[in-house]
């Protein structure tokens, strides 16, 4: 599955630069992976994994391929944009196919940088969130007057469609007012902007202690960010250790989507090559190897795992197990984060 994170922004938040910053790691990525041609306002990076690296090297891989991230950066966010102001609709239709919204807050003072809107992060963040409830409040209530709901005679529908015409009215988006899963299935095919999860991004200062992990919020420098990407990946480690921070802001908020999302990958290797996989937590082995195809999912009969500590200690498949340490798992088996799996299909 591909992860696509949404980047929204008001003008001069830093979002252009960090979007560059992600165009300049997607070069590097381009020139090892035959991806179809990238729209201009999509970056394609790899997801962090240092895991990769040891098993190529165990397995002797020919090539090590990382999962990968989609960004897209949703242009066109201004106040009023509901209601069509900047790209309007635009930008409202790319934020409906993306899995996360990833807000870029700006938390730092530059006087010869003119804010254009942007006050402060709480402020900015209301604006973002303003607009979206309003876009839904124009859906929900289109959905509302129209004939279909009243033809189709789900009443729990209509009932969920009255309440979040009210709640979203009230300024509230409807992610705090859908809770269970009977009302997220009958939502589903709302399409809810404020139903997507969200992940706050604050840029800040390159001096900013928040950087180095102080805090809970996640905080990353745009600016940082651009230079680390014009480095190589041996001296773009070298300049985070010099500045004191052990991953970069991209690297962490990469996780951050993850855990955000209650994603986790699996691993294969081999002499071929060495792969991330990334699915659902929960997700069950044949689903799992549906991932690689969807074949194998109909075809699976059992999955051969061992954990990637177990597998890193013991050397290999080999040594894993005649220590014991490789598992058969069936049908009912749900993937663990590092699983190294070969699955076993039927004819």
């Amino acid at each position: 599955m591909s992860l696509k994170i949404g980047i929204v922004g008001l003008p001069n938040v830093g979002k252009s630069t960090l979007f560059n910053a992600l165009l300049k790691r997607q070069q590097a990525l381009v020139a090892n992976y035959p991806f179809a041609t990238i729209e201009p306002n999509i970056g394609v990076v790899e997801v962090p994994d240092d895991r990769l690296k040891i098993l190529s090297d165990i397995s002797k891989s020919g090539r090590v391929v990382p999962a990968t991230v989609e960004f897209v950066d949703i242009a066109g966010l201004v106040a009023g944009a509901a209601s069509g102001a900047g790209l309007g609709n635009k930008f409202l239709t790319h934020i409906r196919e993306v899995d996360v919204i990833l807000q870029v807050l700006r938390d730092f003072k530059d006087t010869e940088i003119v804010k254009e809107g942007s006050v402060d992060p709480d402020s900015d963040y209301q604006t973002i969130e303003t607009e979206l409830i309003l876009k839904d409040l124009e859906t929900v209530n289109r959905i509302k007057e129209s004939k279909d709901i009243r033809a189709k005679g789900s009443e729990k529908k209509k009932e969920l469609v009255e309440k979040l015409s009210d709640w979203l009215n009230s300024g509230k988006p409807a992610r705090d007012l859908i809770k269970t899963e009977e009302d997220r299935e009958l939502a589903r095919d709302l399409f809810l902007l404020t139903m997507k999860p969200e992940i706050k991004v604050f840029n800040v200062s390159e001096s900013d202690d928040r950087l180095k992990g102080k805090g809970e919020d996640l905080c990353i420098s745009a600016k940082i960010e651009a230079e680390i990407s014009a480095l190589s990946e041996e001296d773009g480690r070298a300049y985070l250790l010099e500045l004191g921070m052990e991953k970069s802001g991209l690297d962490r908020l990469i996780t951050k989507a993850y855990d955000t999302l209650g994603l986790l990958s699996f691993l294969t290797t081999g002499e071929m090559e060495t792969k991330a996989w990334t699915i659902k937590k929960g997700t069950k082995a044949p689903q799992a190897a549906g991932v690689i195809h969807t074949d194998f999912e109909k075809k699976f009969i059992k999955a051969k795992a061992c954990s990637f500590d177990d597998f890193v200690t013991e050397g290999g498949w080999k040594g894993a197990a005649e220590k014991g340490k490789v598992r058969m798992e069936g049908r009912e088996y749900e993937m663990k984060d590092g699983d190294v799996v070969e699955f076993m299909i039927g004819g």
